[in-house]
Parts: structure tokens; sequence; C-alpha cells
């Protein structure tokens, strides 16, 4: 199978299908035309994937990119994500990613957020210690 991808990554790519025991024969493949903006070519191209792993049900569609080779690749990939995570539940990567973001995005608690602006008003301080004083003229 050639996917407009590097080697490297098309390899990478089977390891992983390979790792999760995931076959070709077990995968569904459609195109459908892609929605939204693109103008004429847009509609008459089939651009957009669609995969349907048939032992887990598990649909995937992609039309991330404007190549269909791209997107066949991107489909896979995402679809050997979902399959990890069914199989892995908490230990997959695409959970660790997605765990990583909300602890990001969450509040600080009032002791953090008073600490980290205490810290803030003594490099001011030092700041404003280090400016020149000029003599009254």
């Amino acid at each position: 199978m050639i996917f407009g991808v590097s080697k490297a990554k098309q390899r990478r790519l089977i390891e992983k299908m390979e790792s999760l025991s995931i076959k070709e024969e077990d995968i569904t493949e459609k195109f459908i035309r892609s929605s939204g903006s693109g103008g004429q070519k847009a509609d008459k191209s089939s651009n957009c994937v669609y995969l349907k792993h048939l032992p887990t049900g598990i649909e995937v569609k992609c039309s991330r990119e404007r190549k269909r080779t791209l997107n066949r690749y991107l489909a896979r990939r995402l679809l050997a994500e979902k399959i990890e995570e069914l199989r892995l539940g908490k230990e997959s990567e695409r959970r660790k990613r997605i765990e990583k973001k909300r602890r990001r995005k969450r509040r600080r608690s009032r002791r953090a957020k008073a600490k980290m602006l205490e810290e803030k008003r003594k490099q001011a301080r030092k700041k404003e210690l280090r400016s020149r004083i000029y003599p009254d003229e």
C-alpha cells in the first residue's frame, strides 16, 4: 500500500497496525465527496476517506488534506489510535495527550495563585531597585 508520506512514517504505521493486530482484510474502505468549501474541484473528487474496522465496529472519516492518498494514511492512523485507546484504555498515547492538555488548562488553586503572585511581586521589586535614580535638576 502506498501513501503520500515518507517510507519511515509508512513503516511505523504498518508496525503499529501489526502490533494491534489490525489487518487490511478487516477494514472496509470507501471514498466520499468532501463537504465544505473548495469549489468545483471538491464537487467532483472523492477525497474523504471512510474506514470501518469490522471486528470492533469503529468508524473513521478523514478529509483533512486535499490528497486522497494522504487522507488514507491519516484515516488509518486515526483508526489505529482509536483501537489502541479501546484496548489499552487509560494507558494509550491519545488518552495521555488529552489528559496532559486538561492538566495544563486546569485552574490553579488559591494557594498556588497567591504563591505565584508573590513571586511576581518580588521580581517586580528587584527590577524596580535596578532602575537608575536621576537627581533633580
